[in-house]
């Protein structure tokens, strides 16, 4: 059986078994089993992933920074990650605002059914007494000090550690230009050496899967899914609009490449990206699928890749601009189409530099909301479902940066 389909079909079994076992979620039995034993799985393979995430990044960015300065030119490839991005991130903008607009999810709910006093709202709202004024959040991207970065780069300093990266990579070609490097020799050892270790931890991932998707089914079950059901089918149907329609013309218009048969090779990522809900544990499976399967120059893709996980937040910007603009329709907050407009740029920028783990965007979403009236308690609606739609936008998220890398790279293959 192919790996994909091992991940289909984990992905199936642990949905139906977490809702078969949520009508005995008290049993004494199965929370021993999902605390001990399914938990840890789950963590493991996480824990592996992430714990490769800092040198892959590290290494990556400045061999690609190395390599373009030497080879393709770093300016030219920024320019079109930039200009890419932005079409993308434009495009997003419309269709979220389009859909909340016509479709109303947010009309007719009963809110006092549905939000109760939970602790996860109070969790998200310490966060957002730590946030940062947006200046500070700006001179911080340059770290004082780059070790400090590398050790809360999975806590929201990833913009910072990539900073680093790009400038060290940049002054190292500057520094050695043509001539051999040992510290050339070094990242390319690490990188190898990376990659590795993500292909010794892919081959848990059917078991990690399983486990990752039966305690979301097993703690929320369906019955507040019912109630949000139309939010949902929303958010889920601008990121397959953005999927479908925007990156299948961009693939079309700027490169000439069919884009179901390049979506049918990046199955594999896309389904990593859907059971771990992470970019950044996705990131080492697309830097490995961009060179092997997708023939991408590998300075092109490392660049793109890694710099796109955290500031290619297309599916991110979609689904908070939905979330705060349907929270608005719930509550009576009525938003003219220029507030509408702005909460979905906030948003876009907000979402660059987010923590790329589950449940990343939530602090940025009570922010906003805070910003145009709606009480903080609002977030207790989508607390329940925001696993779900966690692994759908970040699927779009790694999607939109394959695209872009294949956008940028010189054309050399056609996947078709």
């Amino acid at each position: 059986m192919k790996n994909h389909h091992r991940l289909l079909l984990s992905l199936g079994l642990g949905a139906a078994a977490g809702l078969a076992c949520h009508g005995f979620a008290d049993h004494a039995g199965l929370q021993v089993f999902n605390r001990y034993l399914l938990e840890p799985v789950g963590q493991i393979f996480l824990r592996l992933i992430f714990m490769i995430v800092v040198p892959m990044v590290m290494s990556g960015l400045m061999l690609g920074v190395y390599q373009l300065s030497s080879h393709h030119g770093l300016a030219r490839v920024a320019q079109r990650t930039l200009l890419f991005t932005l079409i993308a991130s434009s495009a997003s903008v419309v269709i979220g605002v389009s859909l909340v607009n016509l479709l109303q999810p947010g009309t007719g709910l009963d809110i006092s059914q549905l939000i109760g006093d939970d602790a996860g709202v109070h969790k998200i709202r310490q966060h957002v007494a730590q946030a940062k004024p947006v200046v500070q959040s700006l001179l911080e991207i340059i770290p004082k000090n780059p070790f400090n970065s590398a050790v809360q780069a999975l806590d929201g300093e990833m913009l910072s550690l990539m900073f680093f990266s790009l400038a060290f990579g940049a002054a190292l070609a500057a520094a050695n230009g043509s001539k051999p490097s040992r510290w050339l020799e070094l990242l390319e050892e690490t990188y190898a050496a990376s990659l590795r270790i993500v292909d010794a931890a892919m081959q848990f991932a059917p078991w990690a899967v399983f486990a990752l998707v039966f305690q979301s089914t097993f703690k929320f079950g369906y019955p507040i899914l019912f109630s949000l059901g139309f939010y949902v089918l929303v958010v889920v149907a601008g990121l397959l609009l953005q999927q479908g329609l925007v990156y299948s013309a961009m693939l079309r218009l700027f490169r000439g490449i069919a884009p179901w048969p390049f979506f049918r090779q990046c199955r594999d990522v896309y389904l990593y990206a859907f059971a771990t809900a992470s970019s950044n544990a996705t990131l080492p499976r697309s830097l490995e699928l961009a060179e092997r399967e997708l023939k991408l120059s590998p300075e092109v893709s490392r660049f793109v890749l890694t710099i796109g996980s955290t500031a290619n937040q297309n599916g991110t910007a979609l689904f908070e601009g939905i979330t705060v603009l349907f929270l608005a329709q719930v509550y009576g907050v009525d938003l003219s189409l220029a507030q509408q407009v702005q909460v979905v740029l906030m948003a876009i920028l907000a979402g660059i530099g987010t923590a790329g783990v589950p449940g990343g965007s939530l602090p940025l979403i009570m922010i906003l909301t805070q910003q145009v009236g709606i009480p903080a308690e609002g977030m207790g609606l989508i607390l329940g479902v925001d696993r779900f739609l966690d692994m759908c936008r970040t699927t779009l998220n790694v999607s939109g940066d394959l695209v872009i890398a294949a956008l940028v790279d010189q054309p050399r293959q056609n996947p078709n």
